[in-house]
């Protein structure tokens, strides 16, 4: 271990004994309220809270709080402004304590107000360098979001697919890559990688989300060097602002039920603190196609989450901890999981994960405004023990996360610097039958940041990084974001930097063992790396007093080097090798939202995809990636918003299927999928503490032929269940129930 090492080392163990607290800005909290006819109070949502003179801002929850960071100027008039109310500019006390409370007047009907909260579910920030798309509940409400795998139907940036046939995992894909090449994050902790990459979508219910940001292309330098194609934030629902309880409860026609209940209170006007618990069951055998195999795993999964908030005057904090428990049983019908596993017992697969994480953040504010610093940690243990057919792969993960930040402007607050230091740690120890894999990766890291921010015009963000990976070597980082605002309507973004991703091969790839193949390493894998630029505009025109926004997007992702999954130059084998010549990703998306009239939203979206990688010597599609995806969401609410339609059409373009030439005439494919449309549909009614929506997805009960290749044979040379391009299972309706207790 060098100097350095032991440096961050011993800065790591020093920070995690005194870190109970989490990291937040000096900031101001307050509701934004309306009053109806009767003259009561409601949180409005959506509303635009931020700083007079500056781009610092924030659009307020479902429940009308808001929660803003102090500017670093001592100019502190508070701008609040709604579509269809009277704007309001209030002067804070920067030391007040309490919440703010904000009524806003309108001169127009309360109908109209409900309609731009809906409008506003999914909506990208003005102020942000970054181009960032944030999800709110109100979006992730119109489907039926059981997980975060599930909370991108209506979104045209992010796609979700089955990896295999078998086993249920789903995997998303940005910008035509794999999401692993997207940083995938809760509040701001890297989360969801390793072990945890083919399930791990699942493991974040969608009730007890706030928000989900999406941003493209690189991010910034303070959240590591991992993201390539861009980054997936979660939000959970604090205690401080959540309702005293809450109750969900969802079942299909397949017979999946789960549960899910959280309950939010303050203990104290500085400390308070929050449970989730969450609860599914599957244990439905259901072949539509009849192939003999399950068309959807049995699954069982328990997940339990403490979060505590503690904010004082000098010091905001967050700390908790989570528990997970799944249990994942599929395959032949036939198979009987009591018995031997043989091949005349049928063919089975089985996950067992145990995944416990804690998480701590601390933040102490200076007196001089805008500067702080601020620690995060973050703690792992992942366990899996699973069976493919014959093959057993157990593995086992212990990751540690640390970052310890300083903000401050310098001289006026057009310019702030952030700088840090970094670590991670992860110890994985896999074992794939008879064979034992394990890796140490110890990654000391620092970085810092410039923002240039002229409100009117510009904002620049310069960010460097480096890394020193005890495998790899040193990591440079270095990426810029750019902002120019040609007028109030008209906003231009560019981005360009360098990402890096140390691979599992087996983890990320354990649907890859549903196969007779065999995983065939032909050289040591280095570390992958891409280079990623983006152009950004967005434009919004006023039609009949409503914004119709636009979006045009490029990116393109460069690799430098790239781990390739190569299953086509053998039927019996699966090479993994370094990429040996080009590897690009170019990725084209329009995007327009407008409220058509009273109440209906319309959202409609294009996007194609140029992705080639270069497999066996030749440069080619990448397999199973769409070259194309249209996305028209509609949706409607009533007045007074007693009702709900929603509404989404997928248009998804043809994906090159891998070669399979080389097999029998009874077990080869086509060389490109069909292309295909799906369908769905929800619709809620409200009730004042009460909603109920029913739905269906895949309306047009469009499925893939034949998912499993040689299903008849699944010890057979030819079994493959990874060729998966399409839905796999057929129309399913829905219905659910949510029950709340709103604070007051």
């Amino acid at each position: 271990m060098n100097l350095l090492e032991r440096y961050m080392l011993v800065v790591g163990i020093l920070f995690m004994s005194i870190s109970t607290y989490a990291i937040e800005e000096n900031s101001i909290k307050g509701t934004v309220l309306e009053l109806d006819k009767e003259g009561n109070e409601s949180g409005l949502p959506g509303v635009n809270v931020y700083w007079a003179g500056t781009t610092i801002g924030v659009s307020t929850n479902s429940d009308g709080t808001f929660s803003l960071k102090l500017p670093q100027s001592n100019d502190y008039r508070l701008v609040v402004s709604f579509v269809g109310y009277q704007n309001d500019t209030i002067q804070v006390d920067p030391k007040l304590k309490t919440p703010l409370k904000i009524i806003l007047s309108t001169n127009q009907n309360l109908d109209e107000v409900i309609i731009a909260e809906k409008a506003l579910g999914a909506h990208i920030s003005r102020m942000n360098p970054i181009l960032t798309q944030k999800i709110t509940t109100a979006e992730l409400q119109k489907a039926a979001c059981c997980n975060l795998s599930e909370s991108f139907e209506t979104n045209a940036s992010v796609d979700v697919s089955f990896s295999d046939a078998v086993s249920g995992a789903k995997q998303i894909k940005m910008l035509g890559l794999a999401g692993k090449y997207s940083q995938l994050q809760t509040e701001n902790i890297p989360n969801l990688r390793g072990l945890a990459i083919p399930y791990g979508l699942s493991y974040i219910p969608g009730t007890w989300m706030e928000s989900i940001q999406v941003s493209k292309g690189t991010a910034s330098v303070k959240n590591g060097y991992e993201s390539i194609t861009g980054q997936i934030n979660t939000e959970f629902i604090k205690p401080d602002q959540a309702n005293p309880f809450y109750f969900n409860m969802y079942a299909n026609a397949y017979g999946k039920v789960e549960g899910n209940i959280y309950s939010g209170t303050k203990l104290t006007d500085e400390l308070s603190t929050m449970i989730f618990v969450h609860a599914e069951n599957f244990t439905n055998e259901k072949d539509m196609n009849h192939d003999g195999f399950l068309d959807h795993p049995k699954m069982k999964q328990i997940n339990l989450f403490n979060r505590w908030k503690y904010d004082s005057e000098n010091i905001h904090a967050q700390f908790g901890f989570k528990i997970l428990k799944e249990d994942r049983e599929g395959g032949q019908l036939s198979f009987d999981k009591d018995k031997p596993r043989t091949i005349n017992n049928g063919y089975g697969i089985g996950v067992k994960t145990d995944r416990y994480e804690l998480f701590t953040k601390t933040a102490y504010l200076f007196d001089k405004p805008g500067t702080n610093i601020g620690f995060i940690n973050s703690f792992i243990h992942h366990n899996q023990e699973s069976f493919f057919g014959l093959n057993n792969y157990n593995a086992r993960e212990n990751n540690y996360y640390g970052n310890l930040m300083f903000q401050t402007i310098l001289g006026n607050t057009n310019h702030q610097l952030t700088s840090g230091v970094s670590f991670i740690l992860d110890h994985y120890n896999e074992q794939l039958n008879d064979s034992t894999f394990v890796k140490k990766e110890h990654v000391p890291g620092g970085f810092v940041e410039y923002t240039y921010i002229n409100p009117d015009k510009m904002s620049l963000i310069l960010g460097f990084r480096a890394d020193f990976h005890n495998l790899f070597g040193t990591m440079l980082t270095p990426r810029i974001h750019f902002k120019y605002n040609f007028s109030e309507n008209t906003i231009l973004r560019a981005s360009a930097g360098r990402g890096y991703r140390s691979a599992n091969v087996i983890a990320e790839n354990t649907y890859l063992l549903a196969s007779s193949r065999k995983l065939s390493m032909l050289e040591e894998l280095d570390i992958e790396k891409a280079w990623n630029y983006g152009v950004n505009l967005t434009q919004y025109f006023n039609i009949n007093g409503k914004d119709l926004n636009i979006n045009l997007e490029y990116y393109r992702t460069d690799f430098q080097n790239q781990i390739v999954i190569d299953r086509e130059q053998n039927t019996s084998r699966i090479y993994v090798y370094n990429l040996k010549g080009k590897s690009y990703s170019n990725s084209f998306q329009i995007e327009m939202n407008y409220e058509l009239f009273k109440g209906f939203d319309v959202t409609a979206a294009a996007r194609y995809n140029d992705v080639k990688t270069t497999i066996n010597d030749e440069l080619v599609r990448k397999p199973l990636v769409n070259d194309f995806k249209g996305l028209i969401s509609l949706s409607y609410a009533t007045n007074m918003k007693k009702w709900q339609f929603d509404v989404t059409a997928q248009f998804n373009g043809s994906s090159r299927i891998p070669d399979t030439s080389g097999n029998p005439v009874a077990y080869r494919l086509d060389k490109f999928s069909p292309r295909y449309t799906l369908l769905n549909g929800q619709i809620t009614k409200y009730f004042r503490k009460w909603e109920i929506y029913v739905g269906a997805e895949n309306i047009t009960n469009f499925k893939q032929k034949n998912p499993i290749l040689a299903p008849n044979d699944p010890f057979g040379n030819y079994f493959d269940s990874s060729l998966i391009w399409g839905p796999i299972t057929g129309r399913k309706f829905y219905v659910g129930i949510r029950y709340r207790i709103k604070k007051y």
